[in-house]
Order: structure tokens, then sequence, then C-alpha cells
């Protein structure tokens, strides 16, 4: 990868883009050239948070020139969305930092009892129907297993329904961020995954978080 790659960062729920300044910040000191992309996660849908991400492209930036994308949470679905649906750009690699890319069953039961805390940002996105990878593509995925954060009522009862259930589970089966399932960061067509002792939003200003994304931005896989 050559660092003259152009590096779009995207934030996740209820966040805004100085939320990637951390990151941002350790991927300039790399030499990497860095554009927080921002969008209205509760108003707007994924298609259209997409959408925006290619209009903006095309009024900034030069289609010949290599796109690498650094997604946090629901930032990671945009991604997924943007490269199925436009194609014509050209993408490096790409790394999502705690993406539920199998849905989210913390978003689930907030959609059940209050819709209005996930919005637009539900469908085809949390709810586990993202637009596929297309297989080209090289993806990077790191998830957290901290469990400490906004989302662990509903992830310590929904455990406690899985216990009850009589089903046979493990501690890695039952691992979580704080907000999002380790086993629900997994995607059958990413290249690599790796699993680091972090917060859903803490990993944002980890310095070891923003070190594996780099490497794997530069050499297609984490360092182990």
């Amino acid at each position: 990868m050559s660092q003259k790659n152009r590096l779009i960062l995207i934030h996740g729920l209820h966040q805004a883009p100085f939320i990637m300044r951390p990151m941002a910040r350790r991927m300039q000191a790399q030499g990497f050239d860095t554009y927080q992309y921002g969008y209205r996660s509760m108003r707007d849908g994924i298609k259209t948070n997409s959408a925006r991400l290619n209009n903006w492209l095309e009024a900034n930036h030069h289609p010949d020139q290599l796109l690498d994308l650094v997604a946090h949470s629901l930032g990671g679905l945009i991604v997924r969305d943007f490269i199925y649906n436009y194609p014509q750009w050209q993408i490096g690699r790409c790394v999502t930092l705690g993406t539920p890319h199998n849905g989210s069953v913390c978003a689930d039961y907030i959609w059940q009892l209050t819709p209005a805390i996930v919005g637009k940002s539900y469908e085809n996105a949390l709810d586990g129907t993202a637009a596929p990878l297309p297989e080209h593509i090289d993806l990077g995925v790191i998830a957290g297993n901290k469990p400490q954060g906004l989302g662990q009522p509903f992830l310590h009862y929904h455990n406690r329904k899985l216990r009850k259930s009589g089903t046979a589970l493990s501690d890695e089966l039952l691992a979580h961020d704080g907000t999002v399932y380790v086993s629900e960061t997994k995607l059958d067509a990413a290249s690599d995954h790796l699993i680091m002792p972090v917060t859903h939003t803490g990993m944002l200003i980890n310095k070891d978080v923003a070190w594996q994304t780099a490497h794997f931005l530069q050499h297609g896989q984490f360092k182990r």
C-alpha cells in the first residue's frame, strides 16, 4: 500500500467526526492523508449516508487515487454499503473497529423498546442486513472484549437468557466490548480478525488499536 492513499475515517452511531481525531492524528504520524467523514446517524439511513460519501468523493477526490477506509461500529456498515453500491472507486484496504457485521443484539433490544434511540441506523445496517462485502476487498476486523459500556444492561440480560436456555456456552461466545459481541464482528469475507482488550468506544483512543490498524493498511494483516 502506498502511504499516499487517502484514508477516510468514519465514526459510529451517536458520534461526530471529532471522535476519530485521535485515530486520525496517529495515522497522520505514519504518513496517511486522512479525512474524517461526518454523517447523520439518526436522521438518515445507511443508503443516504453512503451516497453522501460518494458525493463528497466525486467533488473532492480523484478516482485514480486509492482509498483506504477505517470505520468504527455503524461506520463499518456504511463502508460495506458504499463499496457495494459505488464500485467505481479504487479501494486499497479497509479496517472496521467494533462493527457488528452480523447485526447487533443490543440494537435489537433498543429497537424493540425505544426505536428513536437508533433512528434510521437500524434497518439495512444494525439489523444484520448490510450489503455483502465484495470478494476483492481486503478487510481487517478489530473487535474488543473489555465488557464496559452503555450496552452492558442489554448484553448481561441477553447472556442470562442464553445461559437459561441450556445451550452450551463458552466465555468466547459471551465476550463483548460493552456494546457489541465479538461474535457479531466476525465476517467470513474478511481477510483478518483481531480481538483486543478494549471497550467499544475506548478502541478509538487506544494507541495499540491505531498501530494495528496502520499495520493492516500497510501489510494486509494484523501483527501477532
